[in-house]
Formats: structure tokens, C-alpha cells, sequence
């Protein structure tokens, strides 16, 4: 990098009695191609959450556009929100719906089946929260937030959180490309899914859970969008 010239101070002339004060030049502004690169986005710990409980931290609001993350900021923002103890506690309760409904017999009842409903719930969200918003991200140089259209026409809104399964950002160019971290994320997990849960395990029930997981990440999506109207309404009321 480069540096500012040395000040260097005016030689006193043979007819001068004293040396001539310095000339304080302004300082001069040197740009570093190495660095004028987009700098990564600083983390930003956000306060918003779903309901008032829920991590939200990959989503945005009022802004189009941001820096990319850096691979550090991906995995970490992954690991606060699936190791956040409110997120514990709402697999613990998917668990405890399962055991009601008796959902898969092999698991059986009492505290065994409710830890192996419970270890299951929690082990799917690990794998394919980090496969979709942090590795796969990392590797291909995606974008894993949540960019919120705010105002716009109501239907429009529902198509686009939909859709952001299917489109993603790029994080060299900003533009618009093939979500490939959620599909081979989401394909990831499902498959890896066959090691932990029972069987039978079958490309149909491999595809199912695909399919279900892509089904509660357009959920997800939609609820990161419409959330902070929600959230005005019931500030509103509740100050009026």
C-alpha cells in the first residue's frame, strides 16, 4: 500500500534569520486497488424476530442491496440462529406434536421416543439450515439472505418470496442466478436424512422430504415478508 509523501520541512535561506515554518499539505486520500474491492458486509445483530420470538438474522429490510457476507459471517449467522435456545425449544415442541399423533410407532412413547423425535427434528434442521445458508453458499458464492419487497401489491409479494427458493443472488455480481445452494442443500439433507431416521428409506420417501423441506423454506420466506407488516399492526394497536 502506498503511503503519504514525507513532510519534510523548508530549508532556512542564507537571508533568513529563522527556518521557514513546514507546509502542512492536506493529507492525501490513496486508494489500494488491492482493497477497493465491495468490503464484506459488517454482521448486523438484529433485534427483529418472527413473532417476537423466532431468530430472523439472514433477512433484510429496506435495502435492495447489500455487501456480501463473508464465508465467517454465513456460518455464523447460521449457527446463532439454529443454536439460538428459542429455536431449541420450537423443535422441542415439533417433538412433542409427534409424539402426541404417535407419528412414527417405531420411535415408541416415554422419554426415549420423545429424544429420538427429538434428536431426528433437530438433526434435520442442523443439516439443511447449514447446507442452504452457509456451506453451499460459501462454496458457490451465493447470497443466503432474504431480501423483503416491503410495499408492493399484496399477490406480487407472495410470488416473489416464493420464487426465492428458485433465485438467488450472486455474491460476485449481485445479479440474479439459479438458487443451486437450496437445491443441493435441501437434496443433501434429505438424502442424509435416510441415515438417522427409520425405514423403510426409498427414492419416493427421499423425494417427499425434499419436497417438504422446499415447502417450509417458501413458508418461511413468506412469513419473512409479510412479519414486519404484522409487526406495525400490533405495535400500532397496542400504542393506541
Amino acid at each position: 500500500m502506498q503511503t503519504p509523501p514525507t513532510q519534510t520541512p523548508v530549508s532556512p535561506s542564507p537571508t533568513q534569520l529563522t527556518p521557514a515554518p513546514p507546509t502542512q499539505a492536506p493529507p492525501v486520500q490513496v486508494t489500494d486497488p488491492a482493497t477497493s474491492k465491495t468490503q464484506p458486509a459488517k454482521p448486523v445483530q438484529k433485534d427483529d424476530r418472527l413473532f417476537f420470538a423466532l431468530p430472523n438474522l439472514l433477512t433484510v429490510e429496506n435495502a435492495s442491496t447489500m455487501p456480501p457476507l463473508t464465508t465467517k459471517q454465513k456460518f455464523k449467522a447460521e449457527a446463532e440462529g439454529t443454536f439460538d435456545p428459542v429455536e431449541i425449544v420450537f423443535v422441542g415442541i415439533q417433538a412433542g406434536i409427534g409424539q402426541a399423533d404417535n407419528d412414527n410407532p417405531t420411535y415408541h412413547q416415554g422419554f426415549i421416543g420423545y429424544s429420538r423425535r427429538f434428536g431426528t427434528a433437530y438433526a434435520d434442521t442442523l443439516i439443511a439450515s447449514f447446507n442452504t445458508g452457509a456451506i453451499w453458499p460459501s462454496i458457490l458464492r451465493q447470497d443466503p439472505r432474504y431480501y423483503q419487497l416491503g410495499k408492493r401489491n399484496p399477490f406480487y409479494r407472495i410470488a416473489y418470496s416464493a420464487t426465492r427458493v428458485v433465485i438467488s443472488r450472486s455474491d460476485g455480481t449481485g445479479g440474479r442466478e439459479i438458487n443451486f445452494s437450496e437445491f443441493i442443500g435441501n437434496g443433501i439433507a434429505s438424502v442424509a436424512s435416510n441415515a438417522y431416521h427409520p425405514g423403510p428409506h426409498t427414492v419416493v420417501g427421499t423425494a417427499n422430504v425434499f419436497y417438504t423441506q422446499m415447502a417450509v423454506d417458501v413458508l418461511s420466506n413468506e412469513l419473512k415478508e409479510f412479519w414486519p407488516d404484522l409487526r406495525r399492526a400490533i405495535t400500532h394497536k397496542h400504542q393506541h
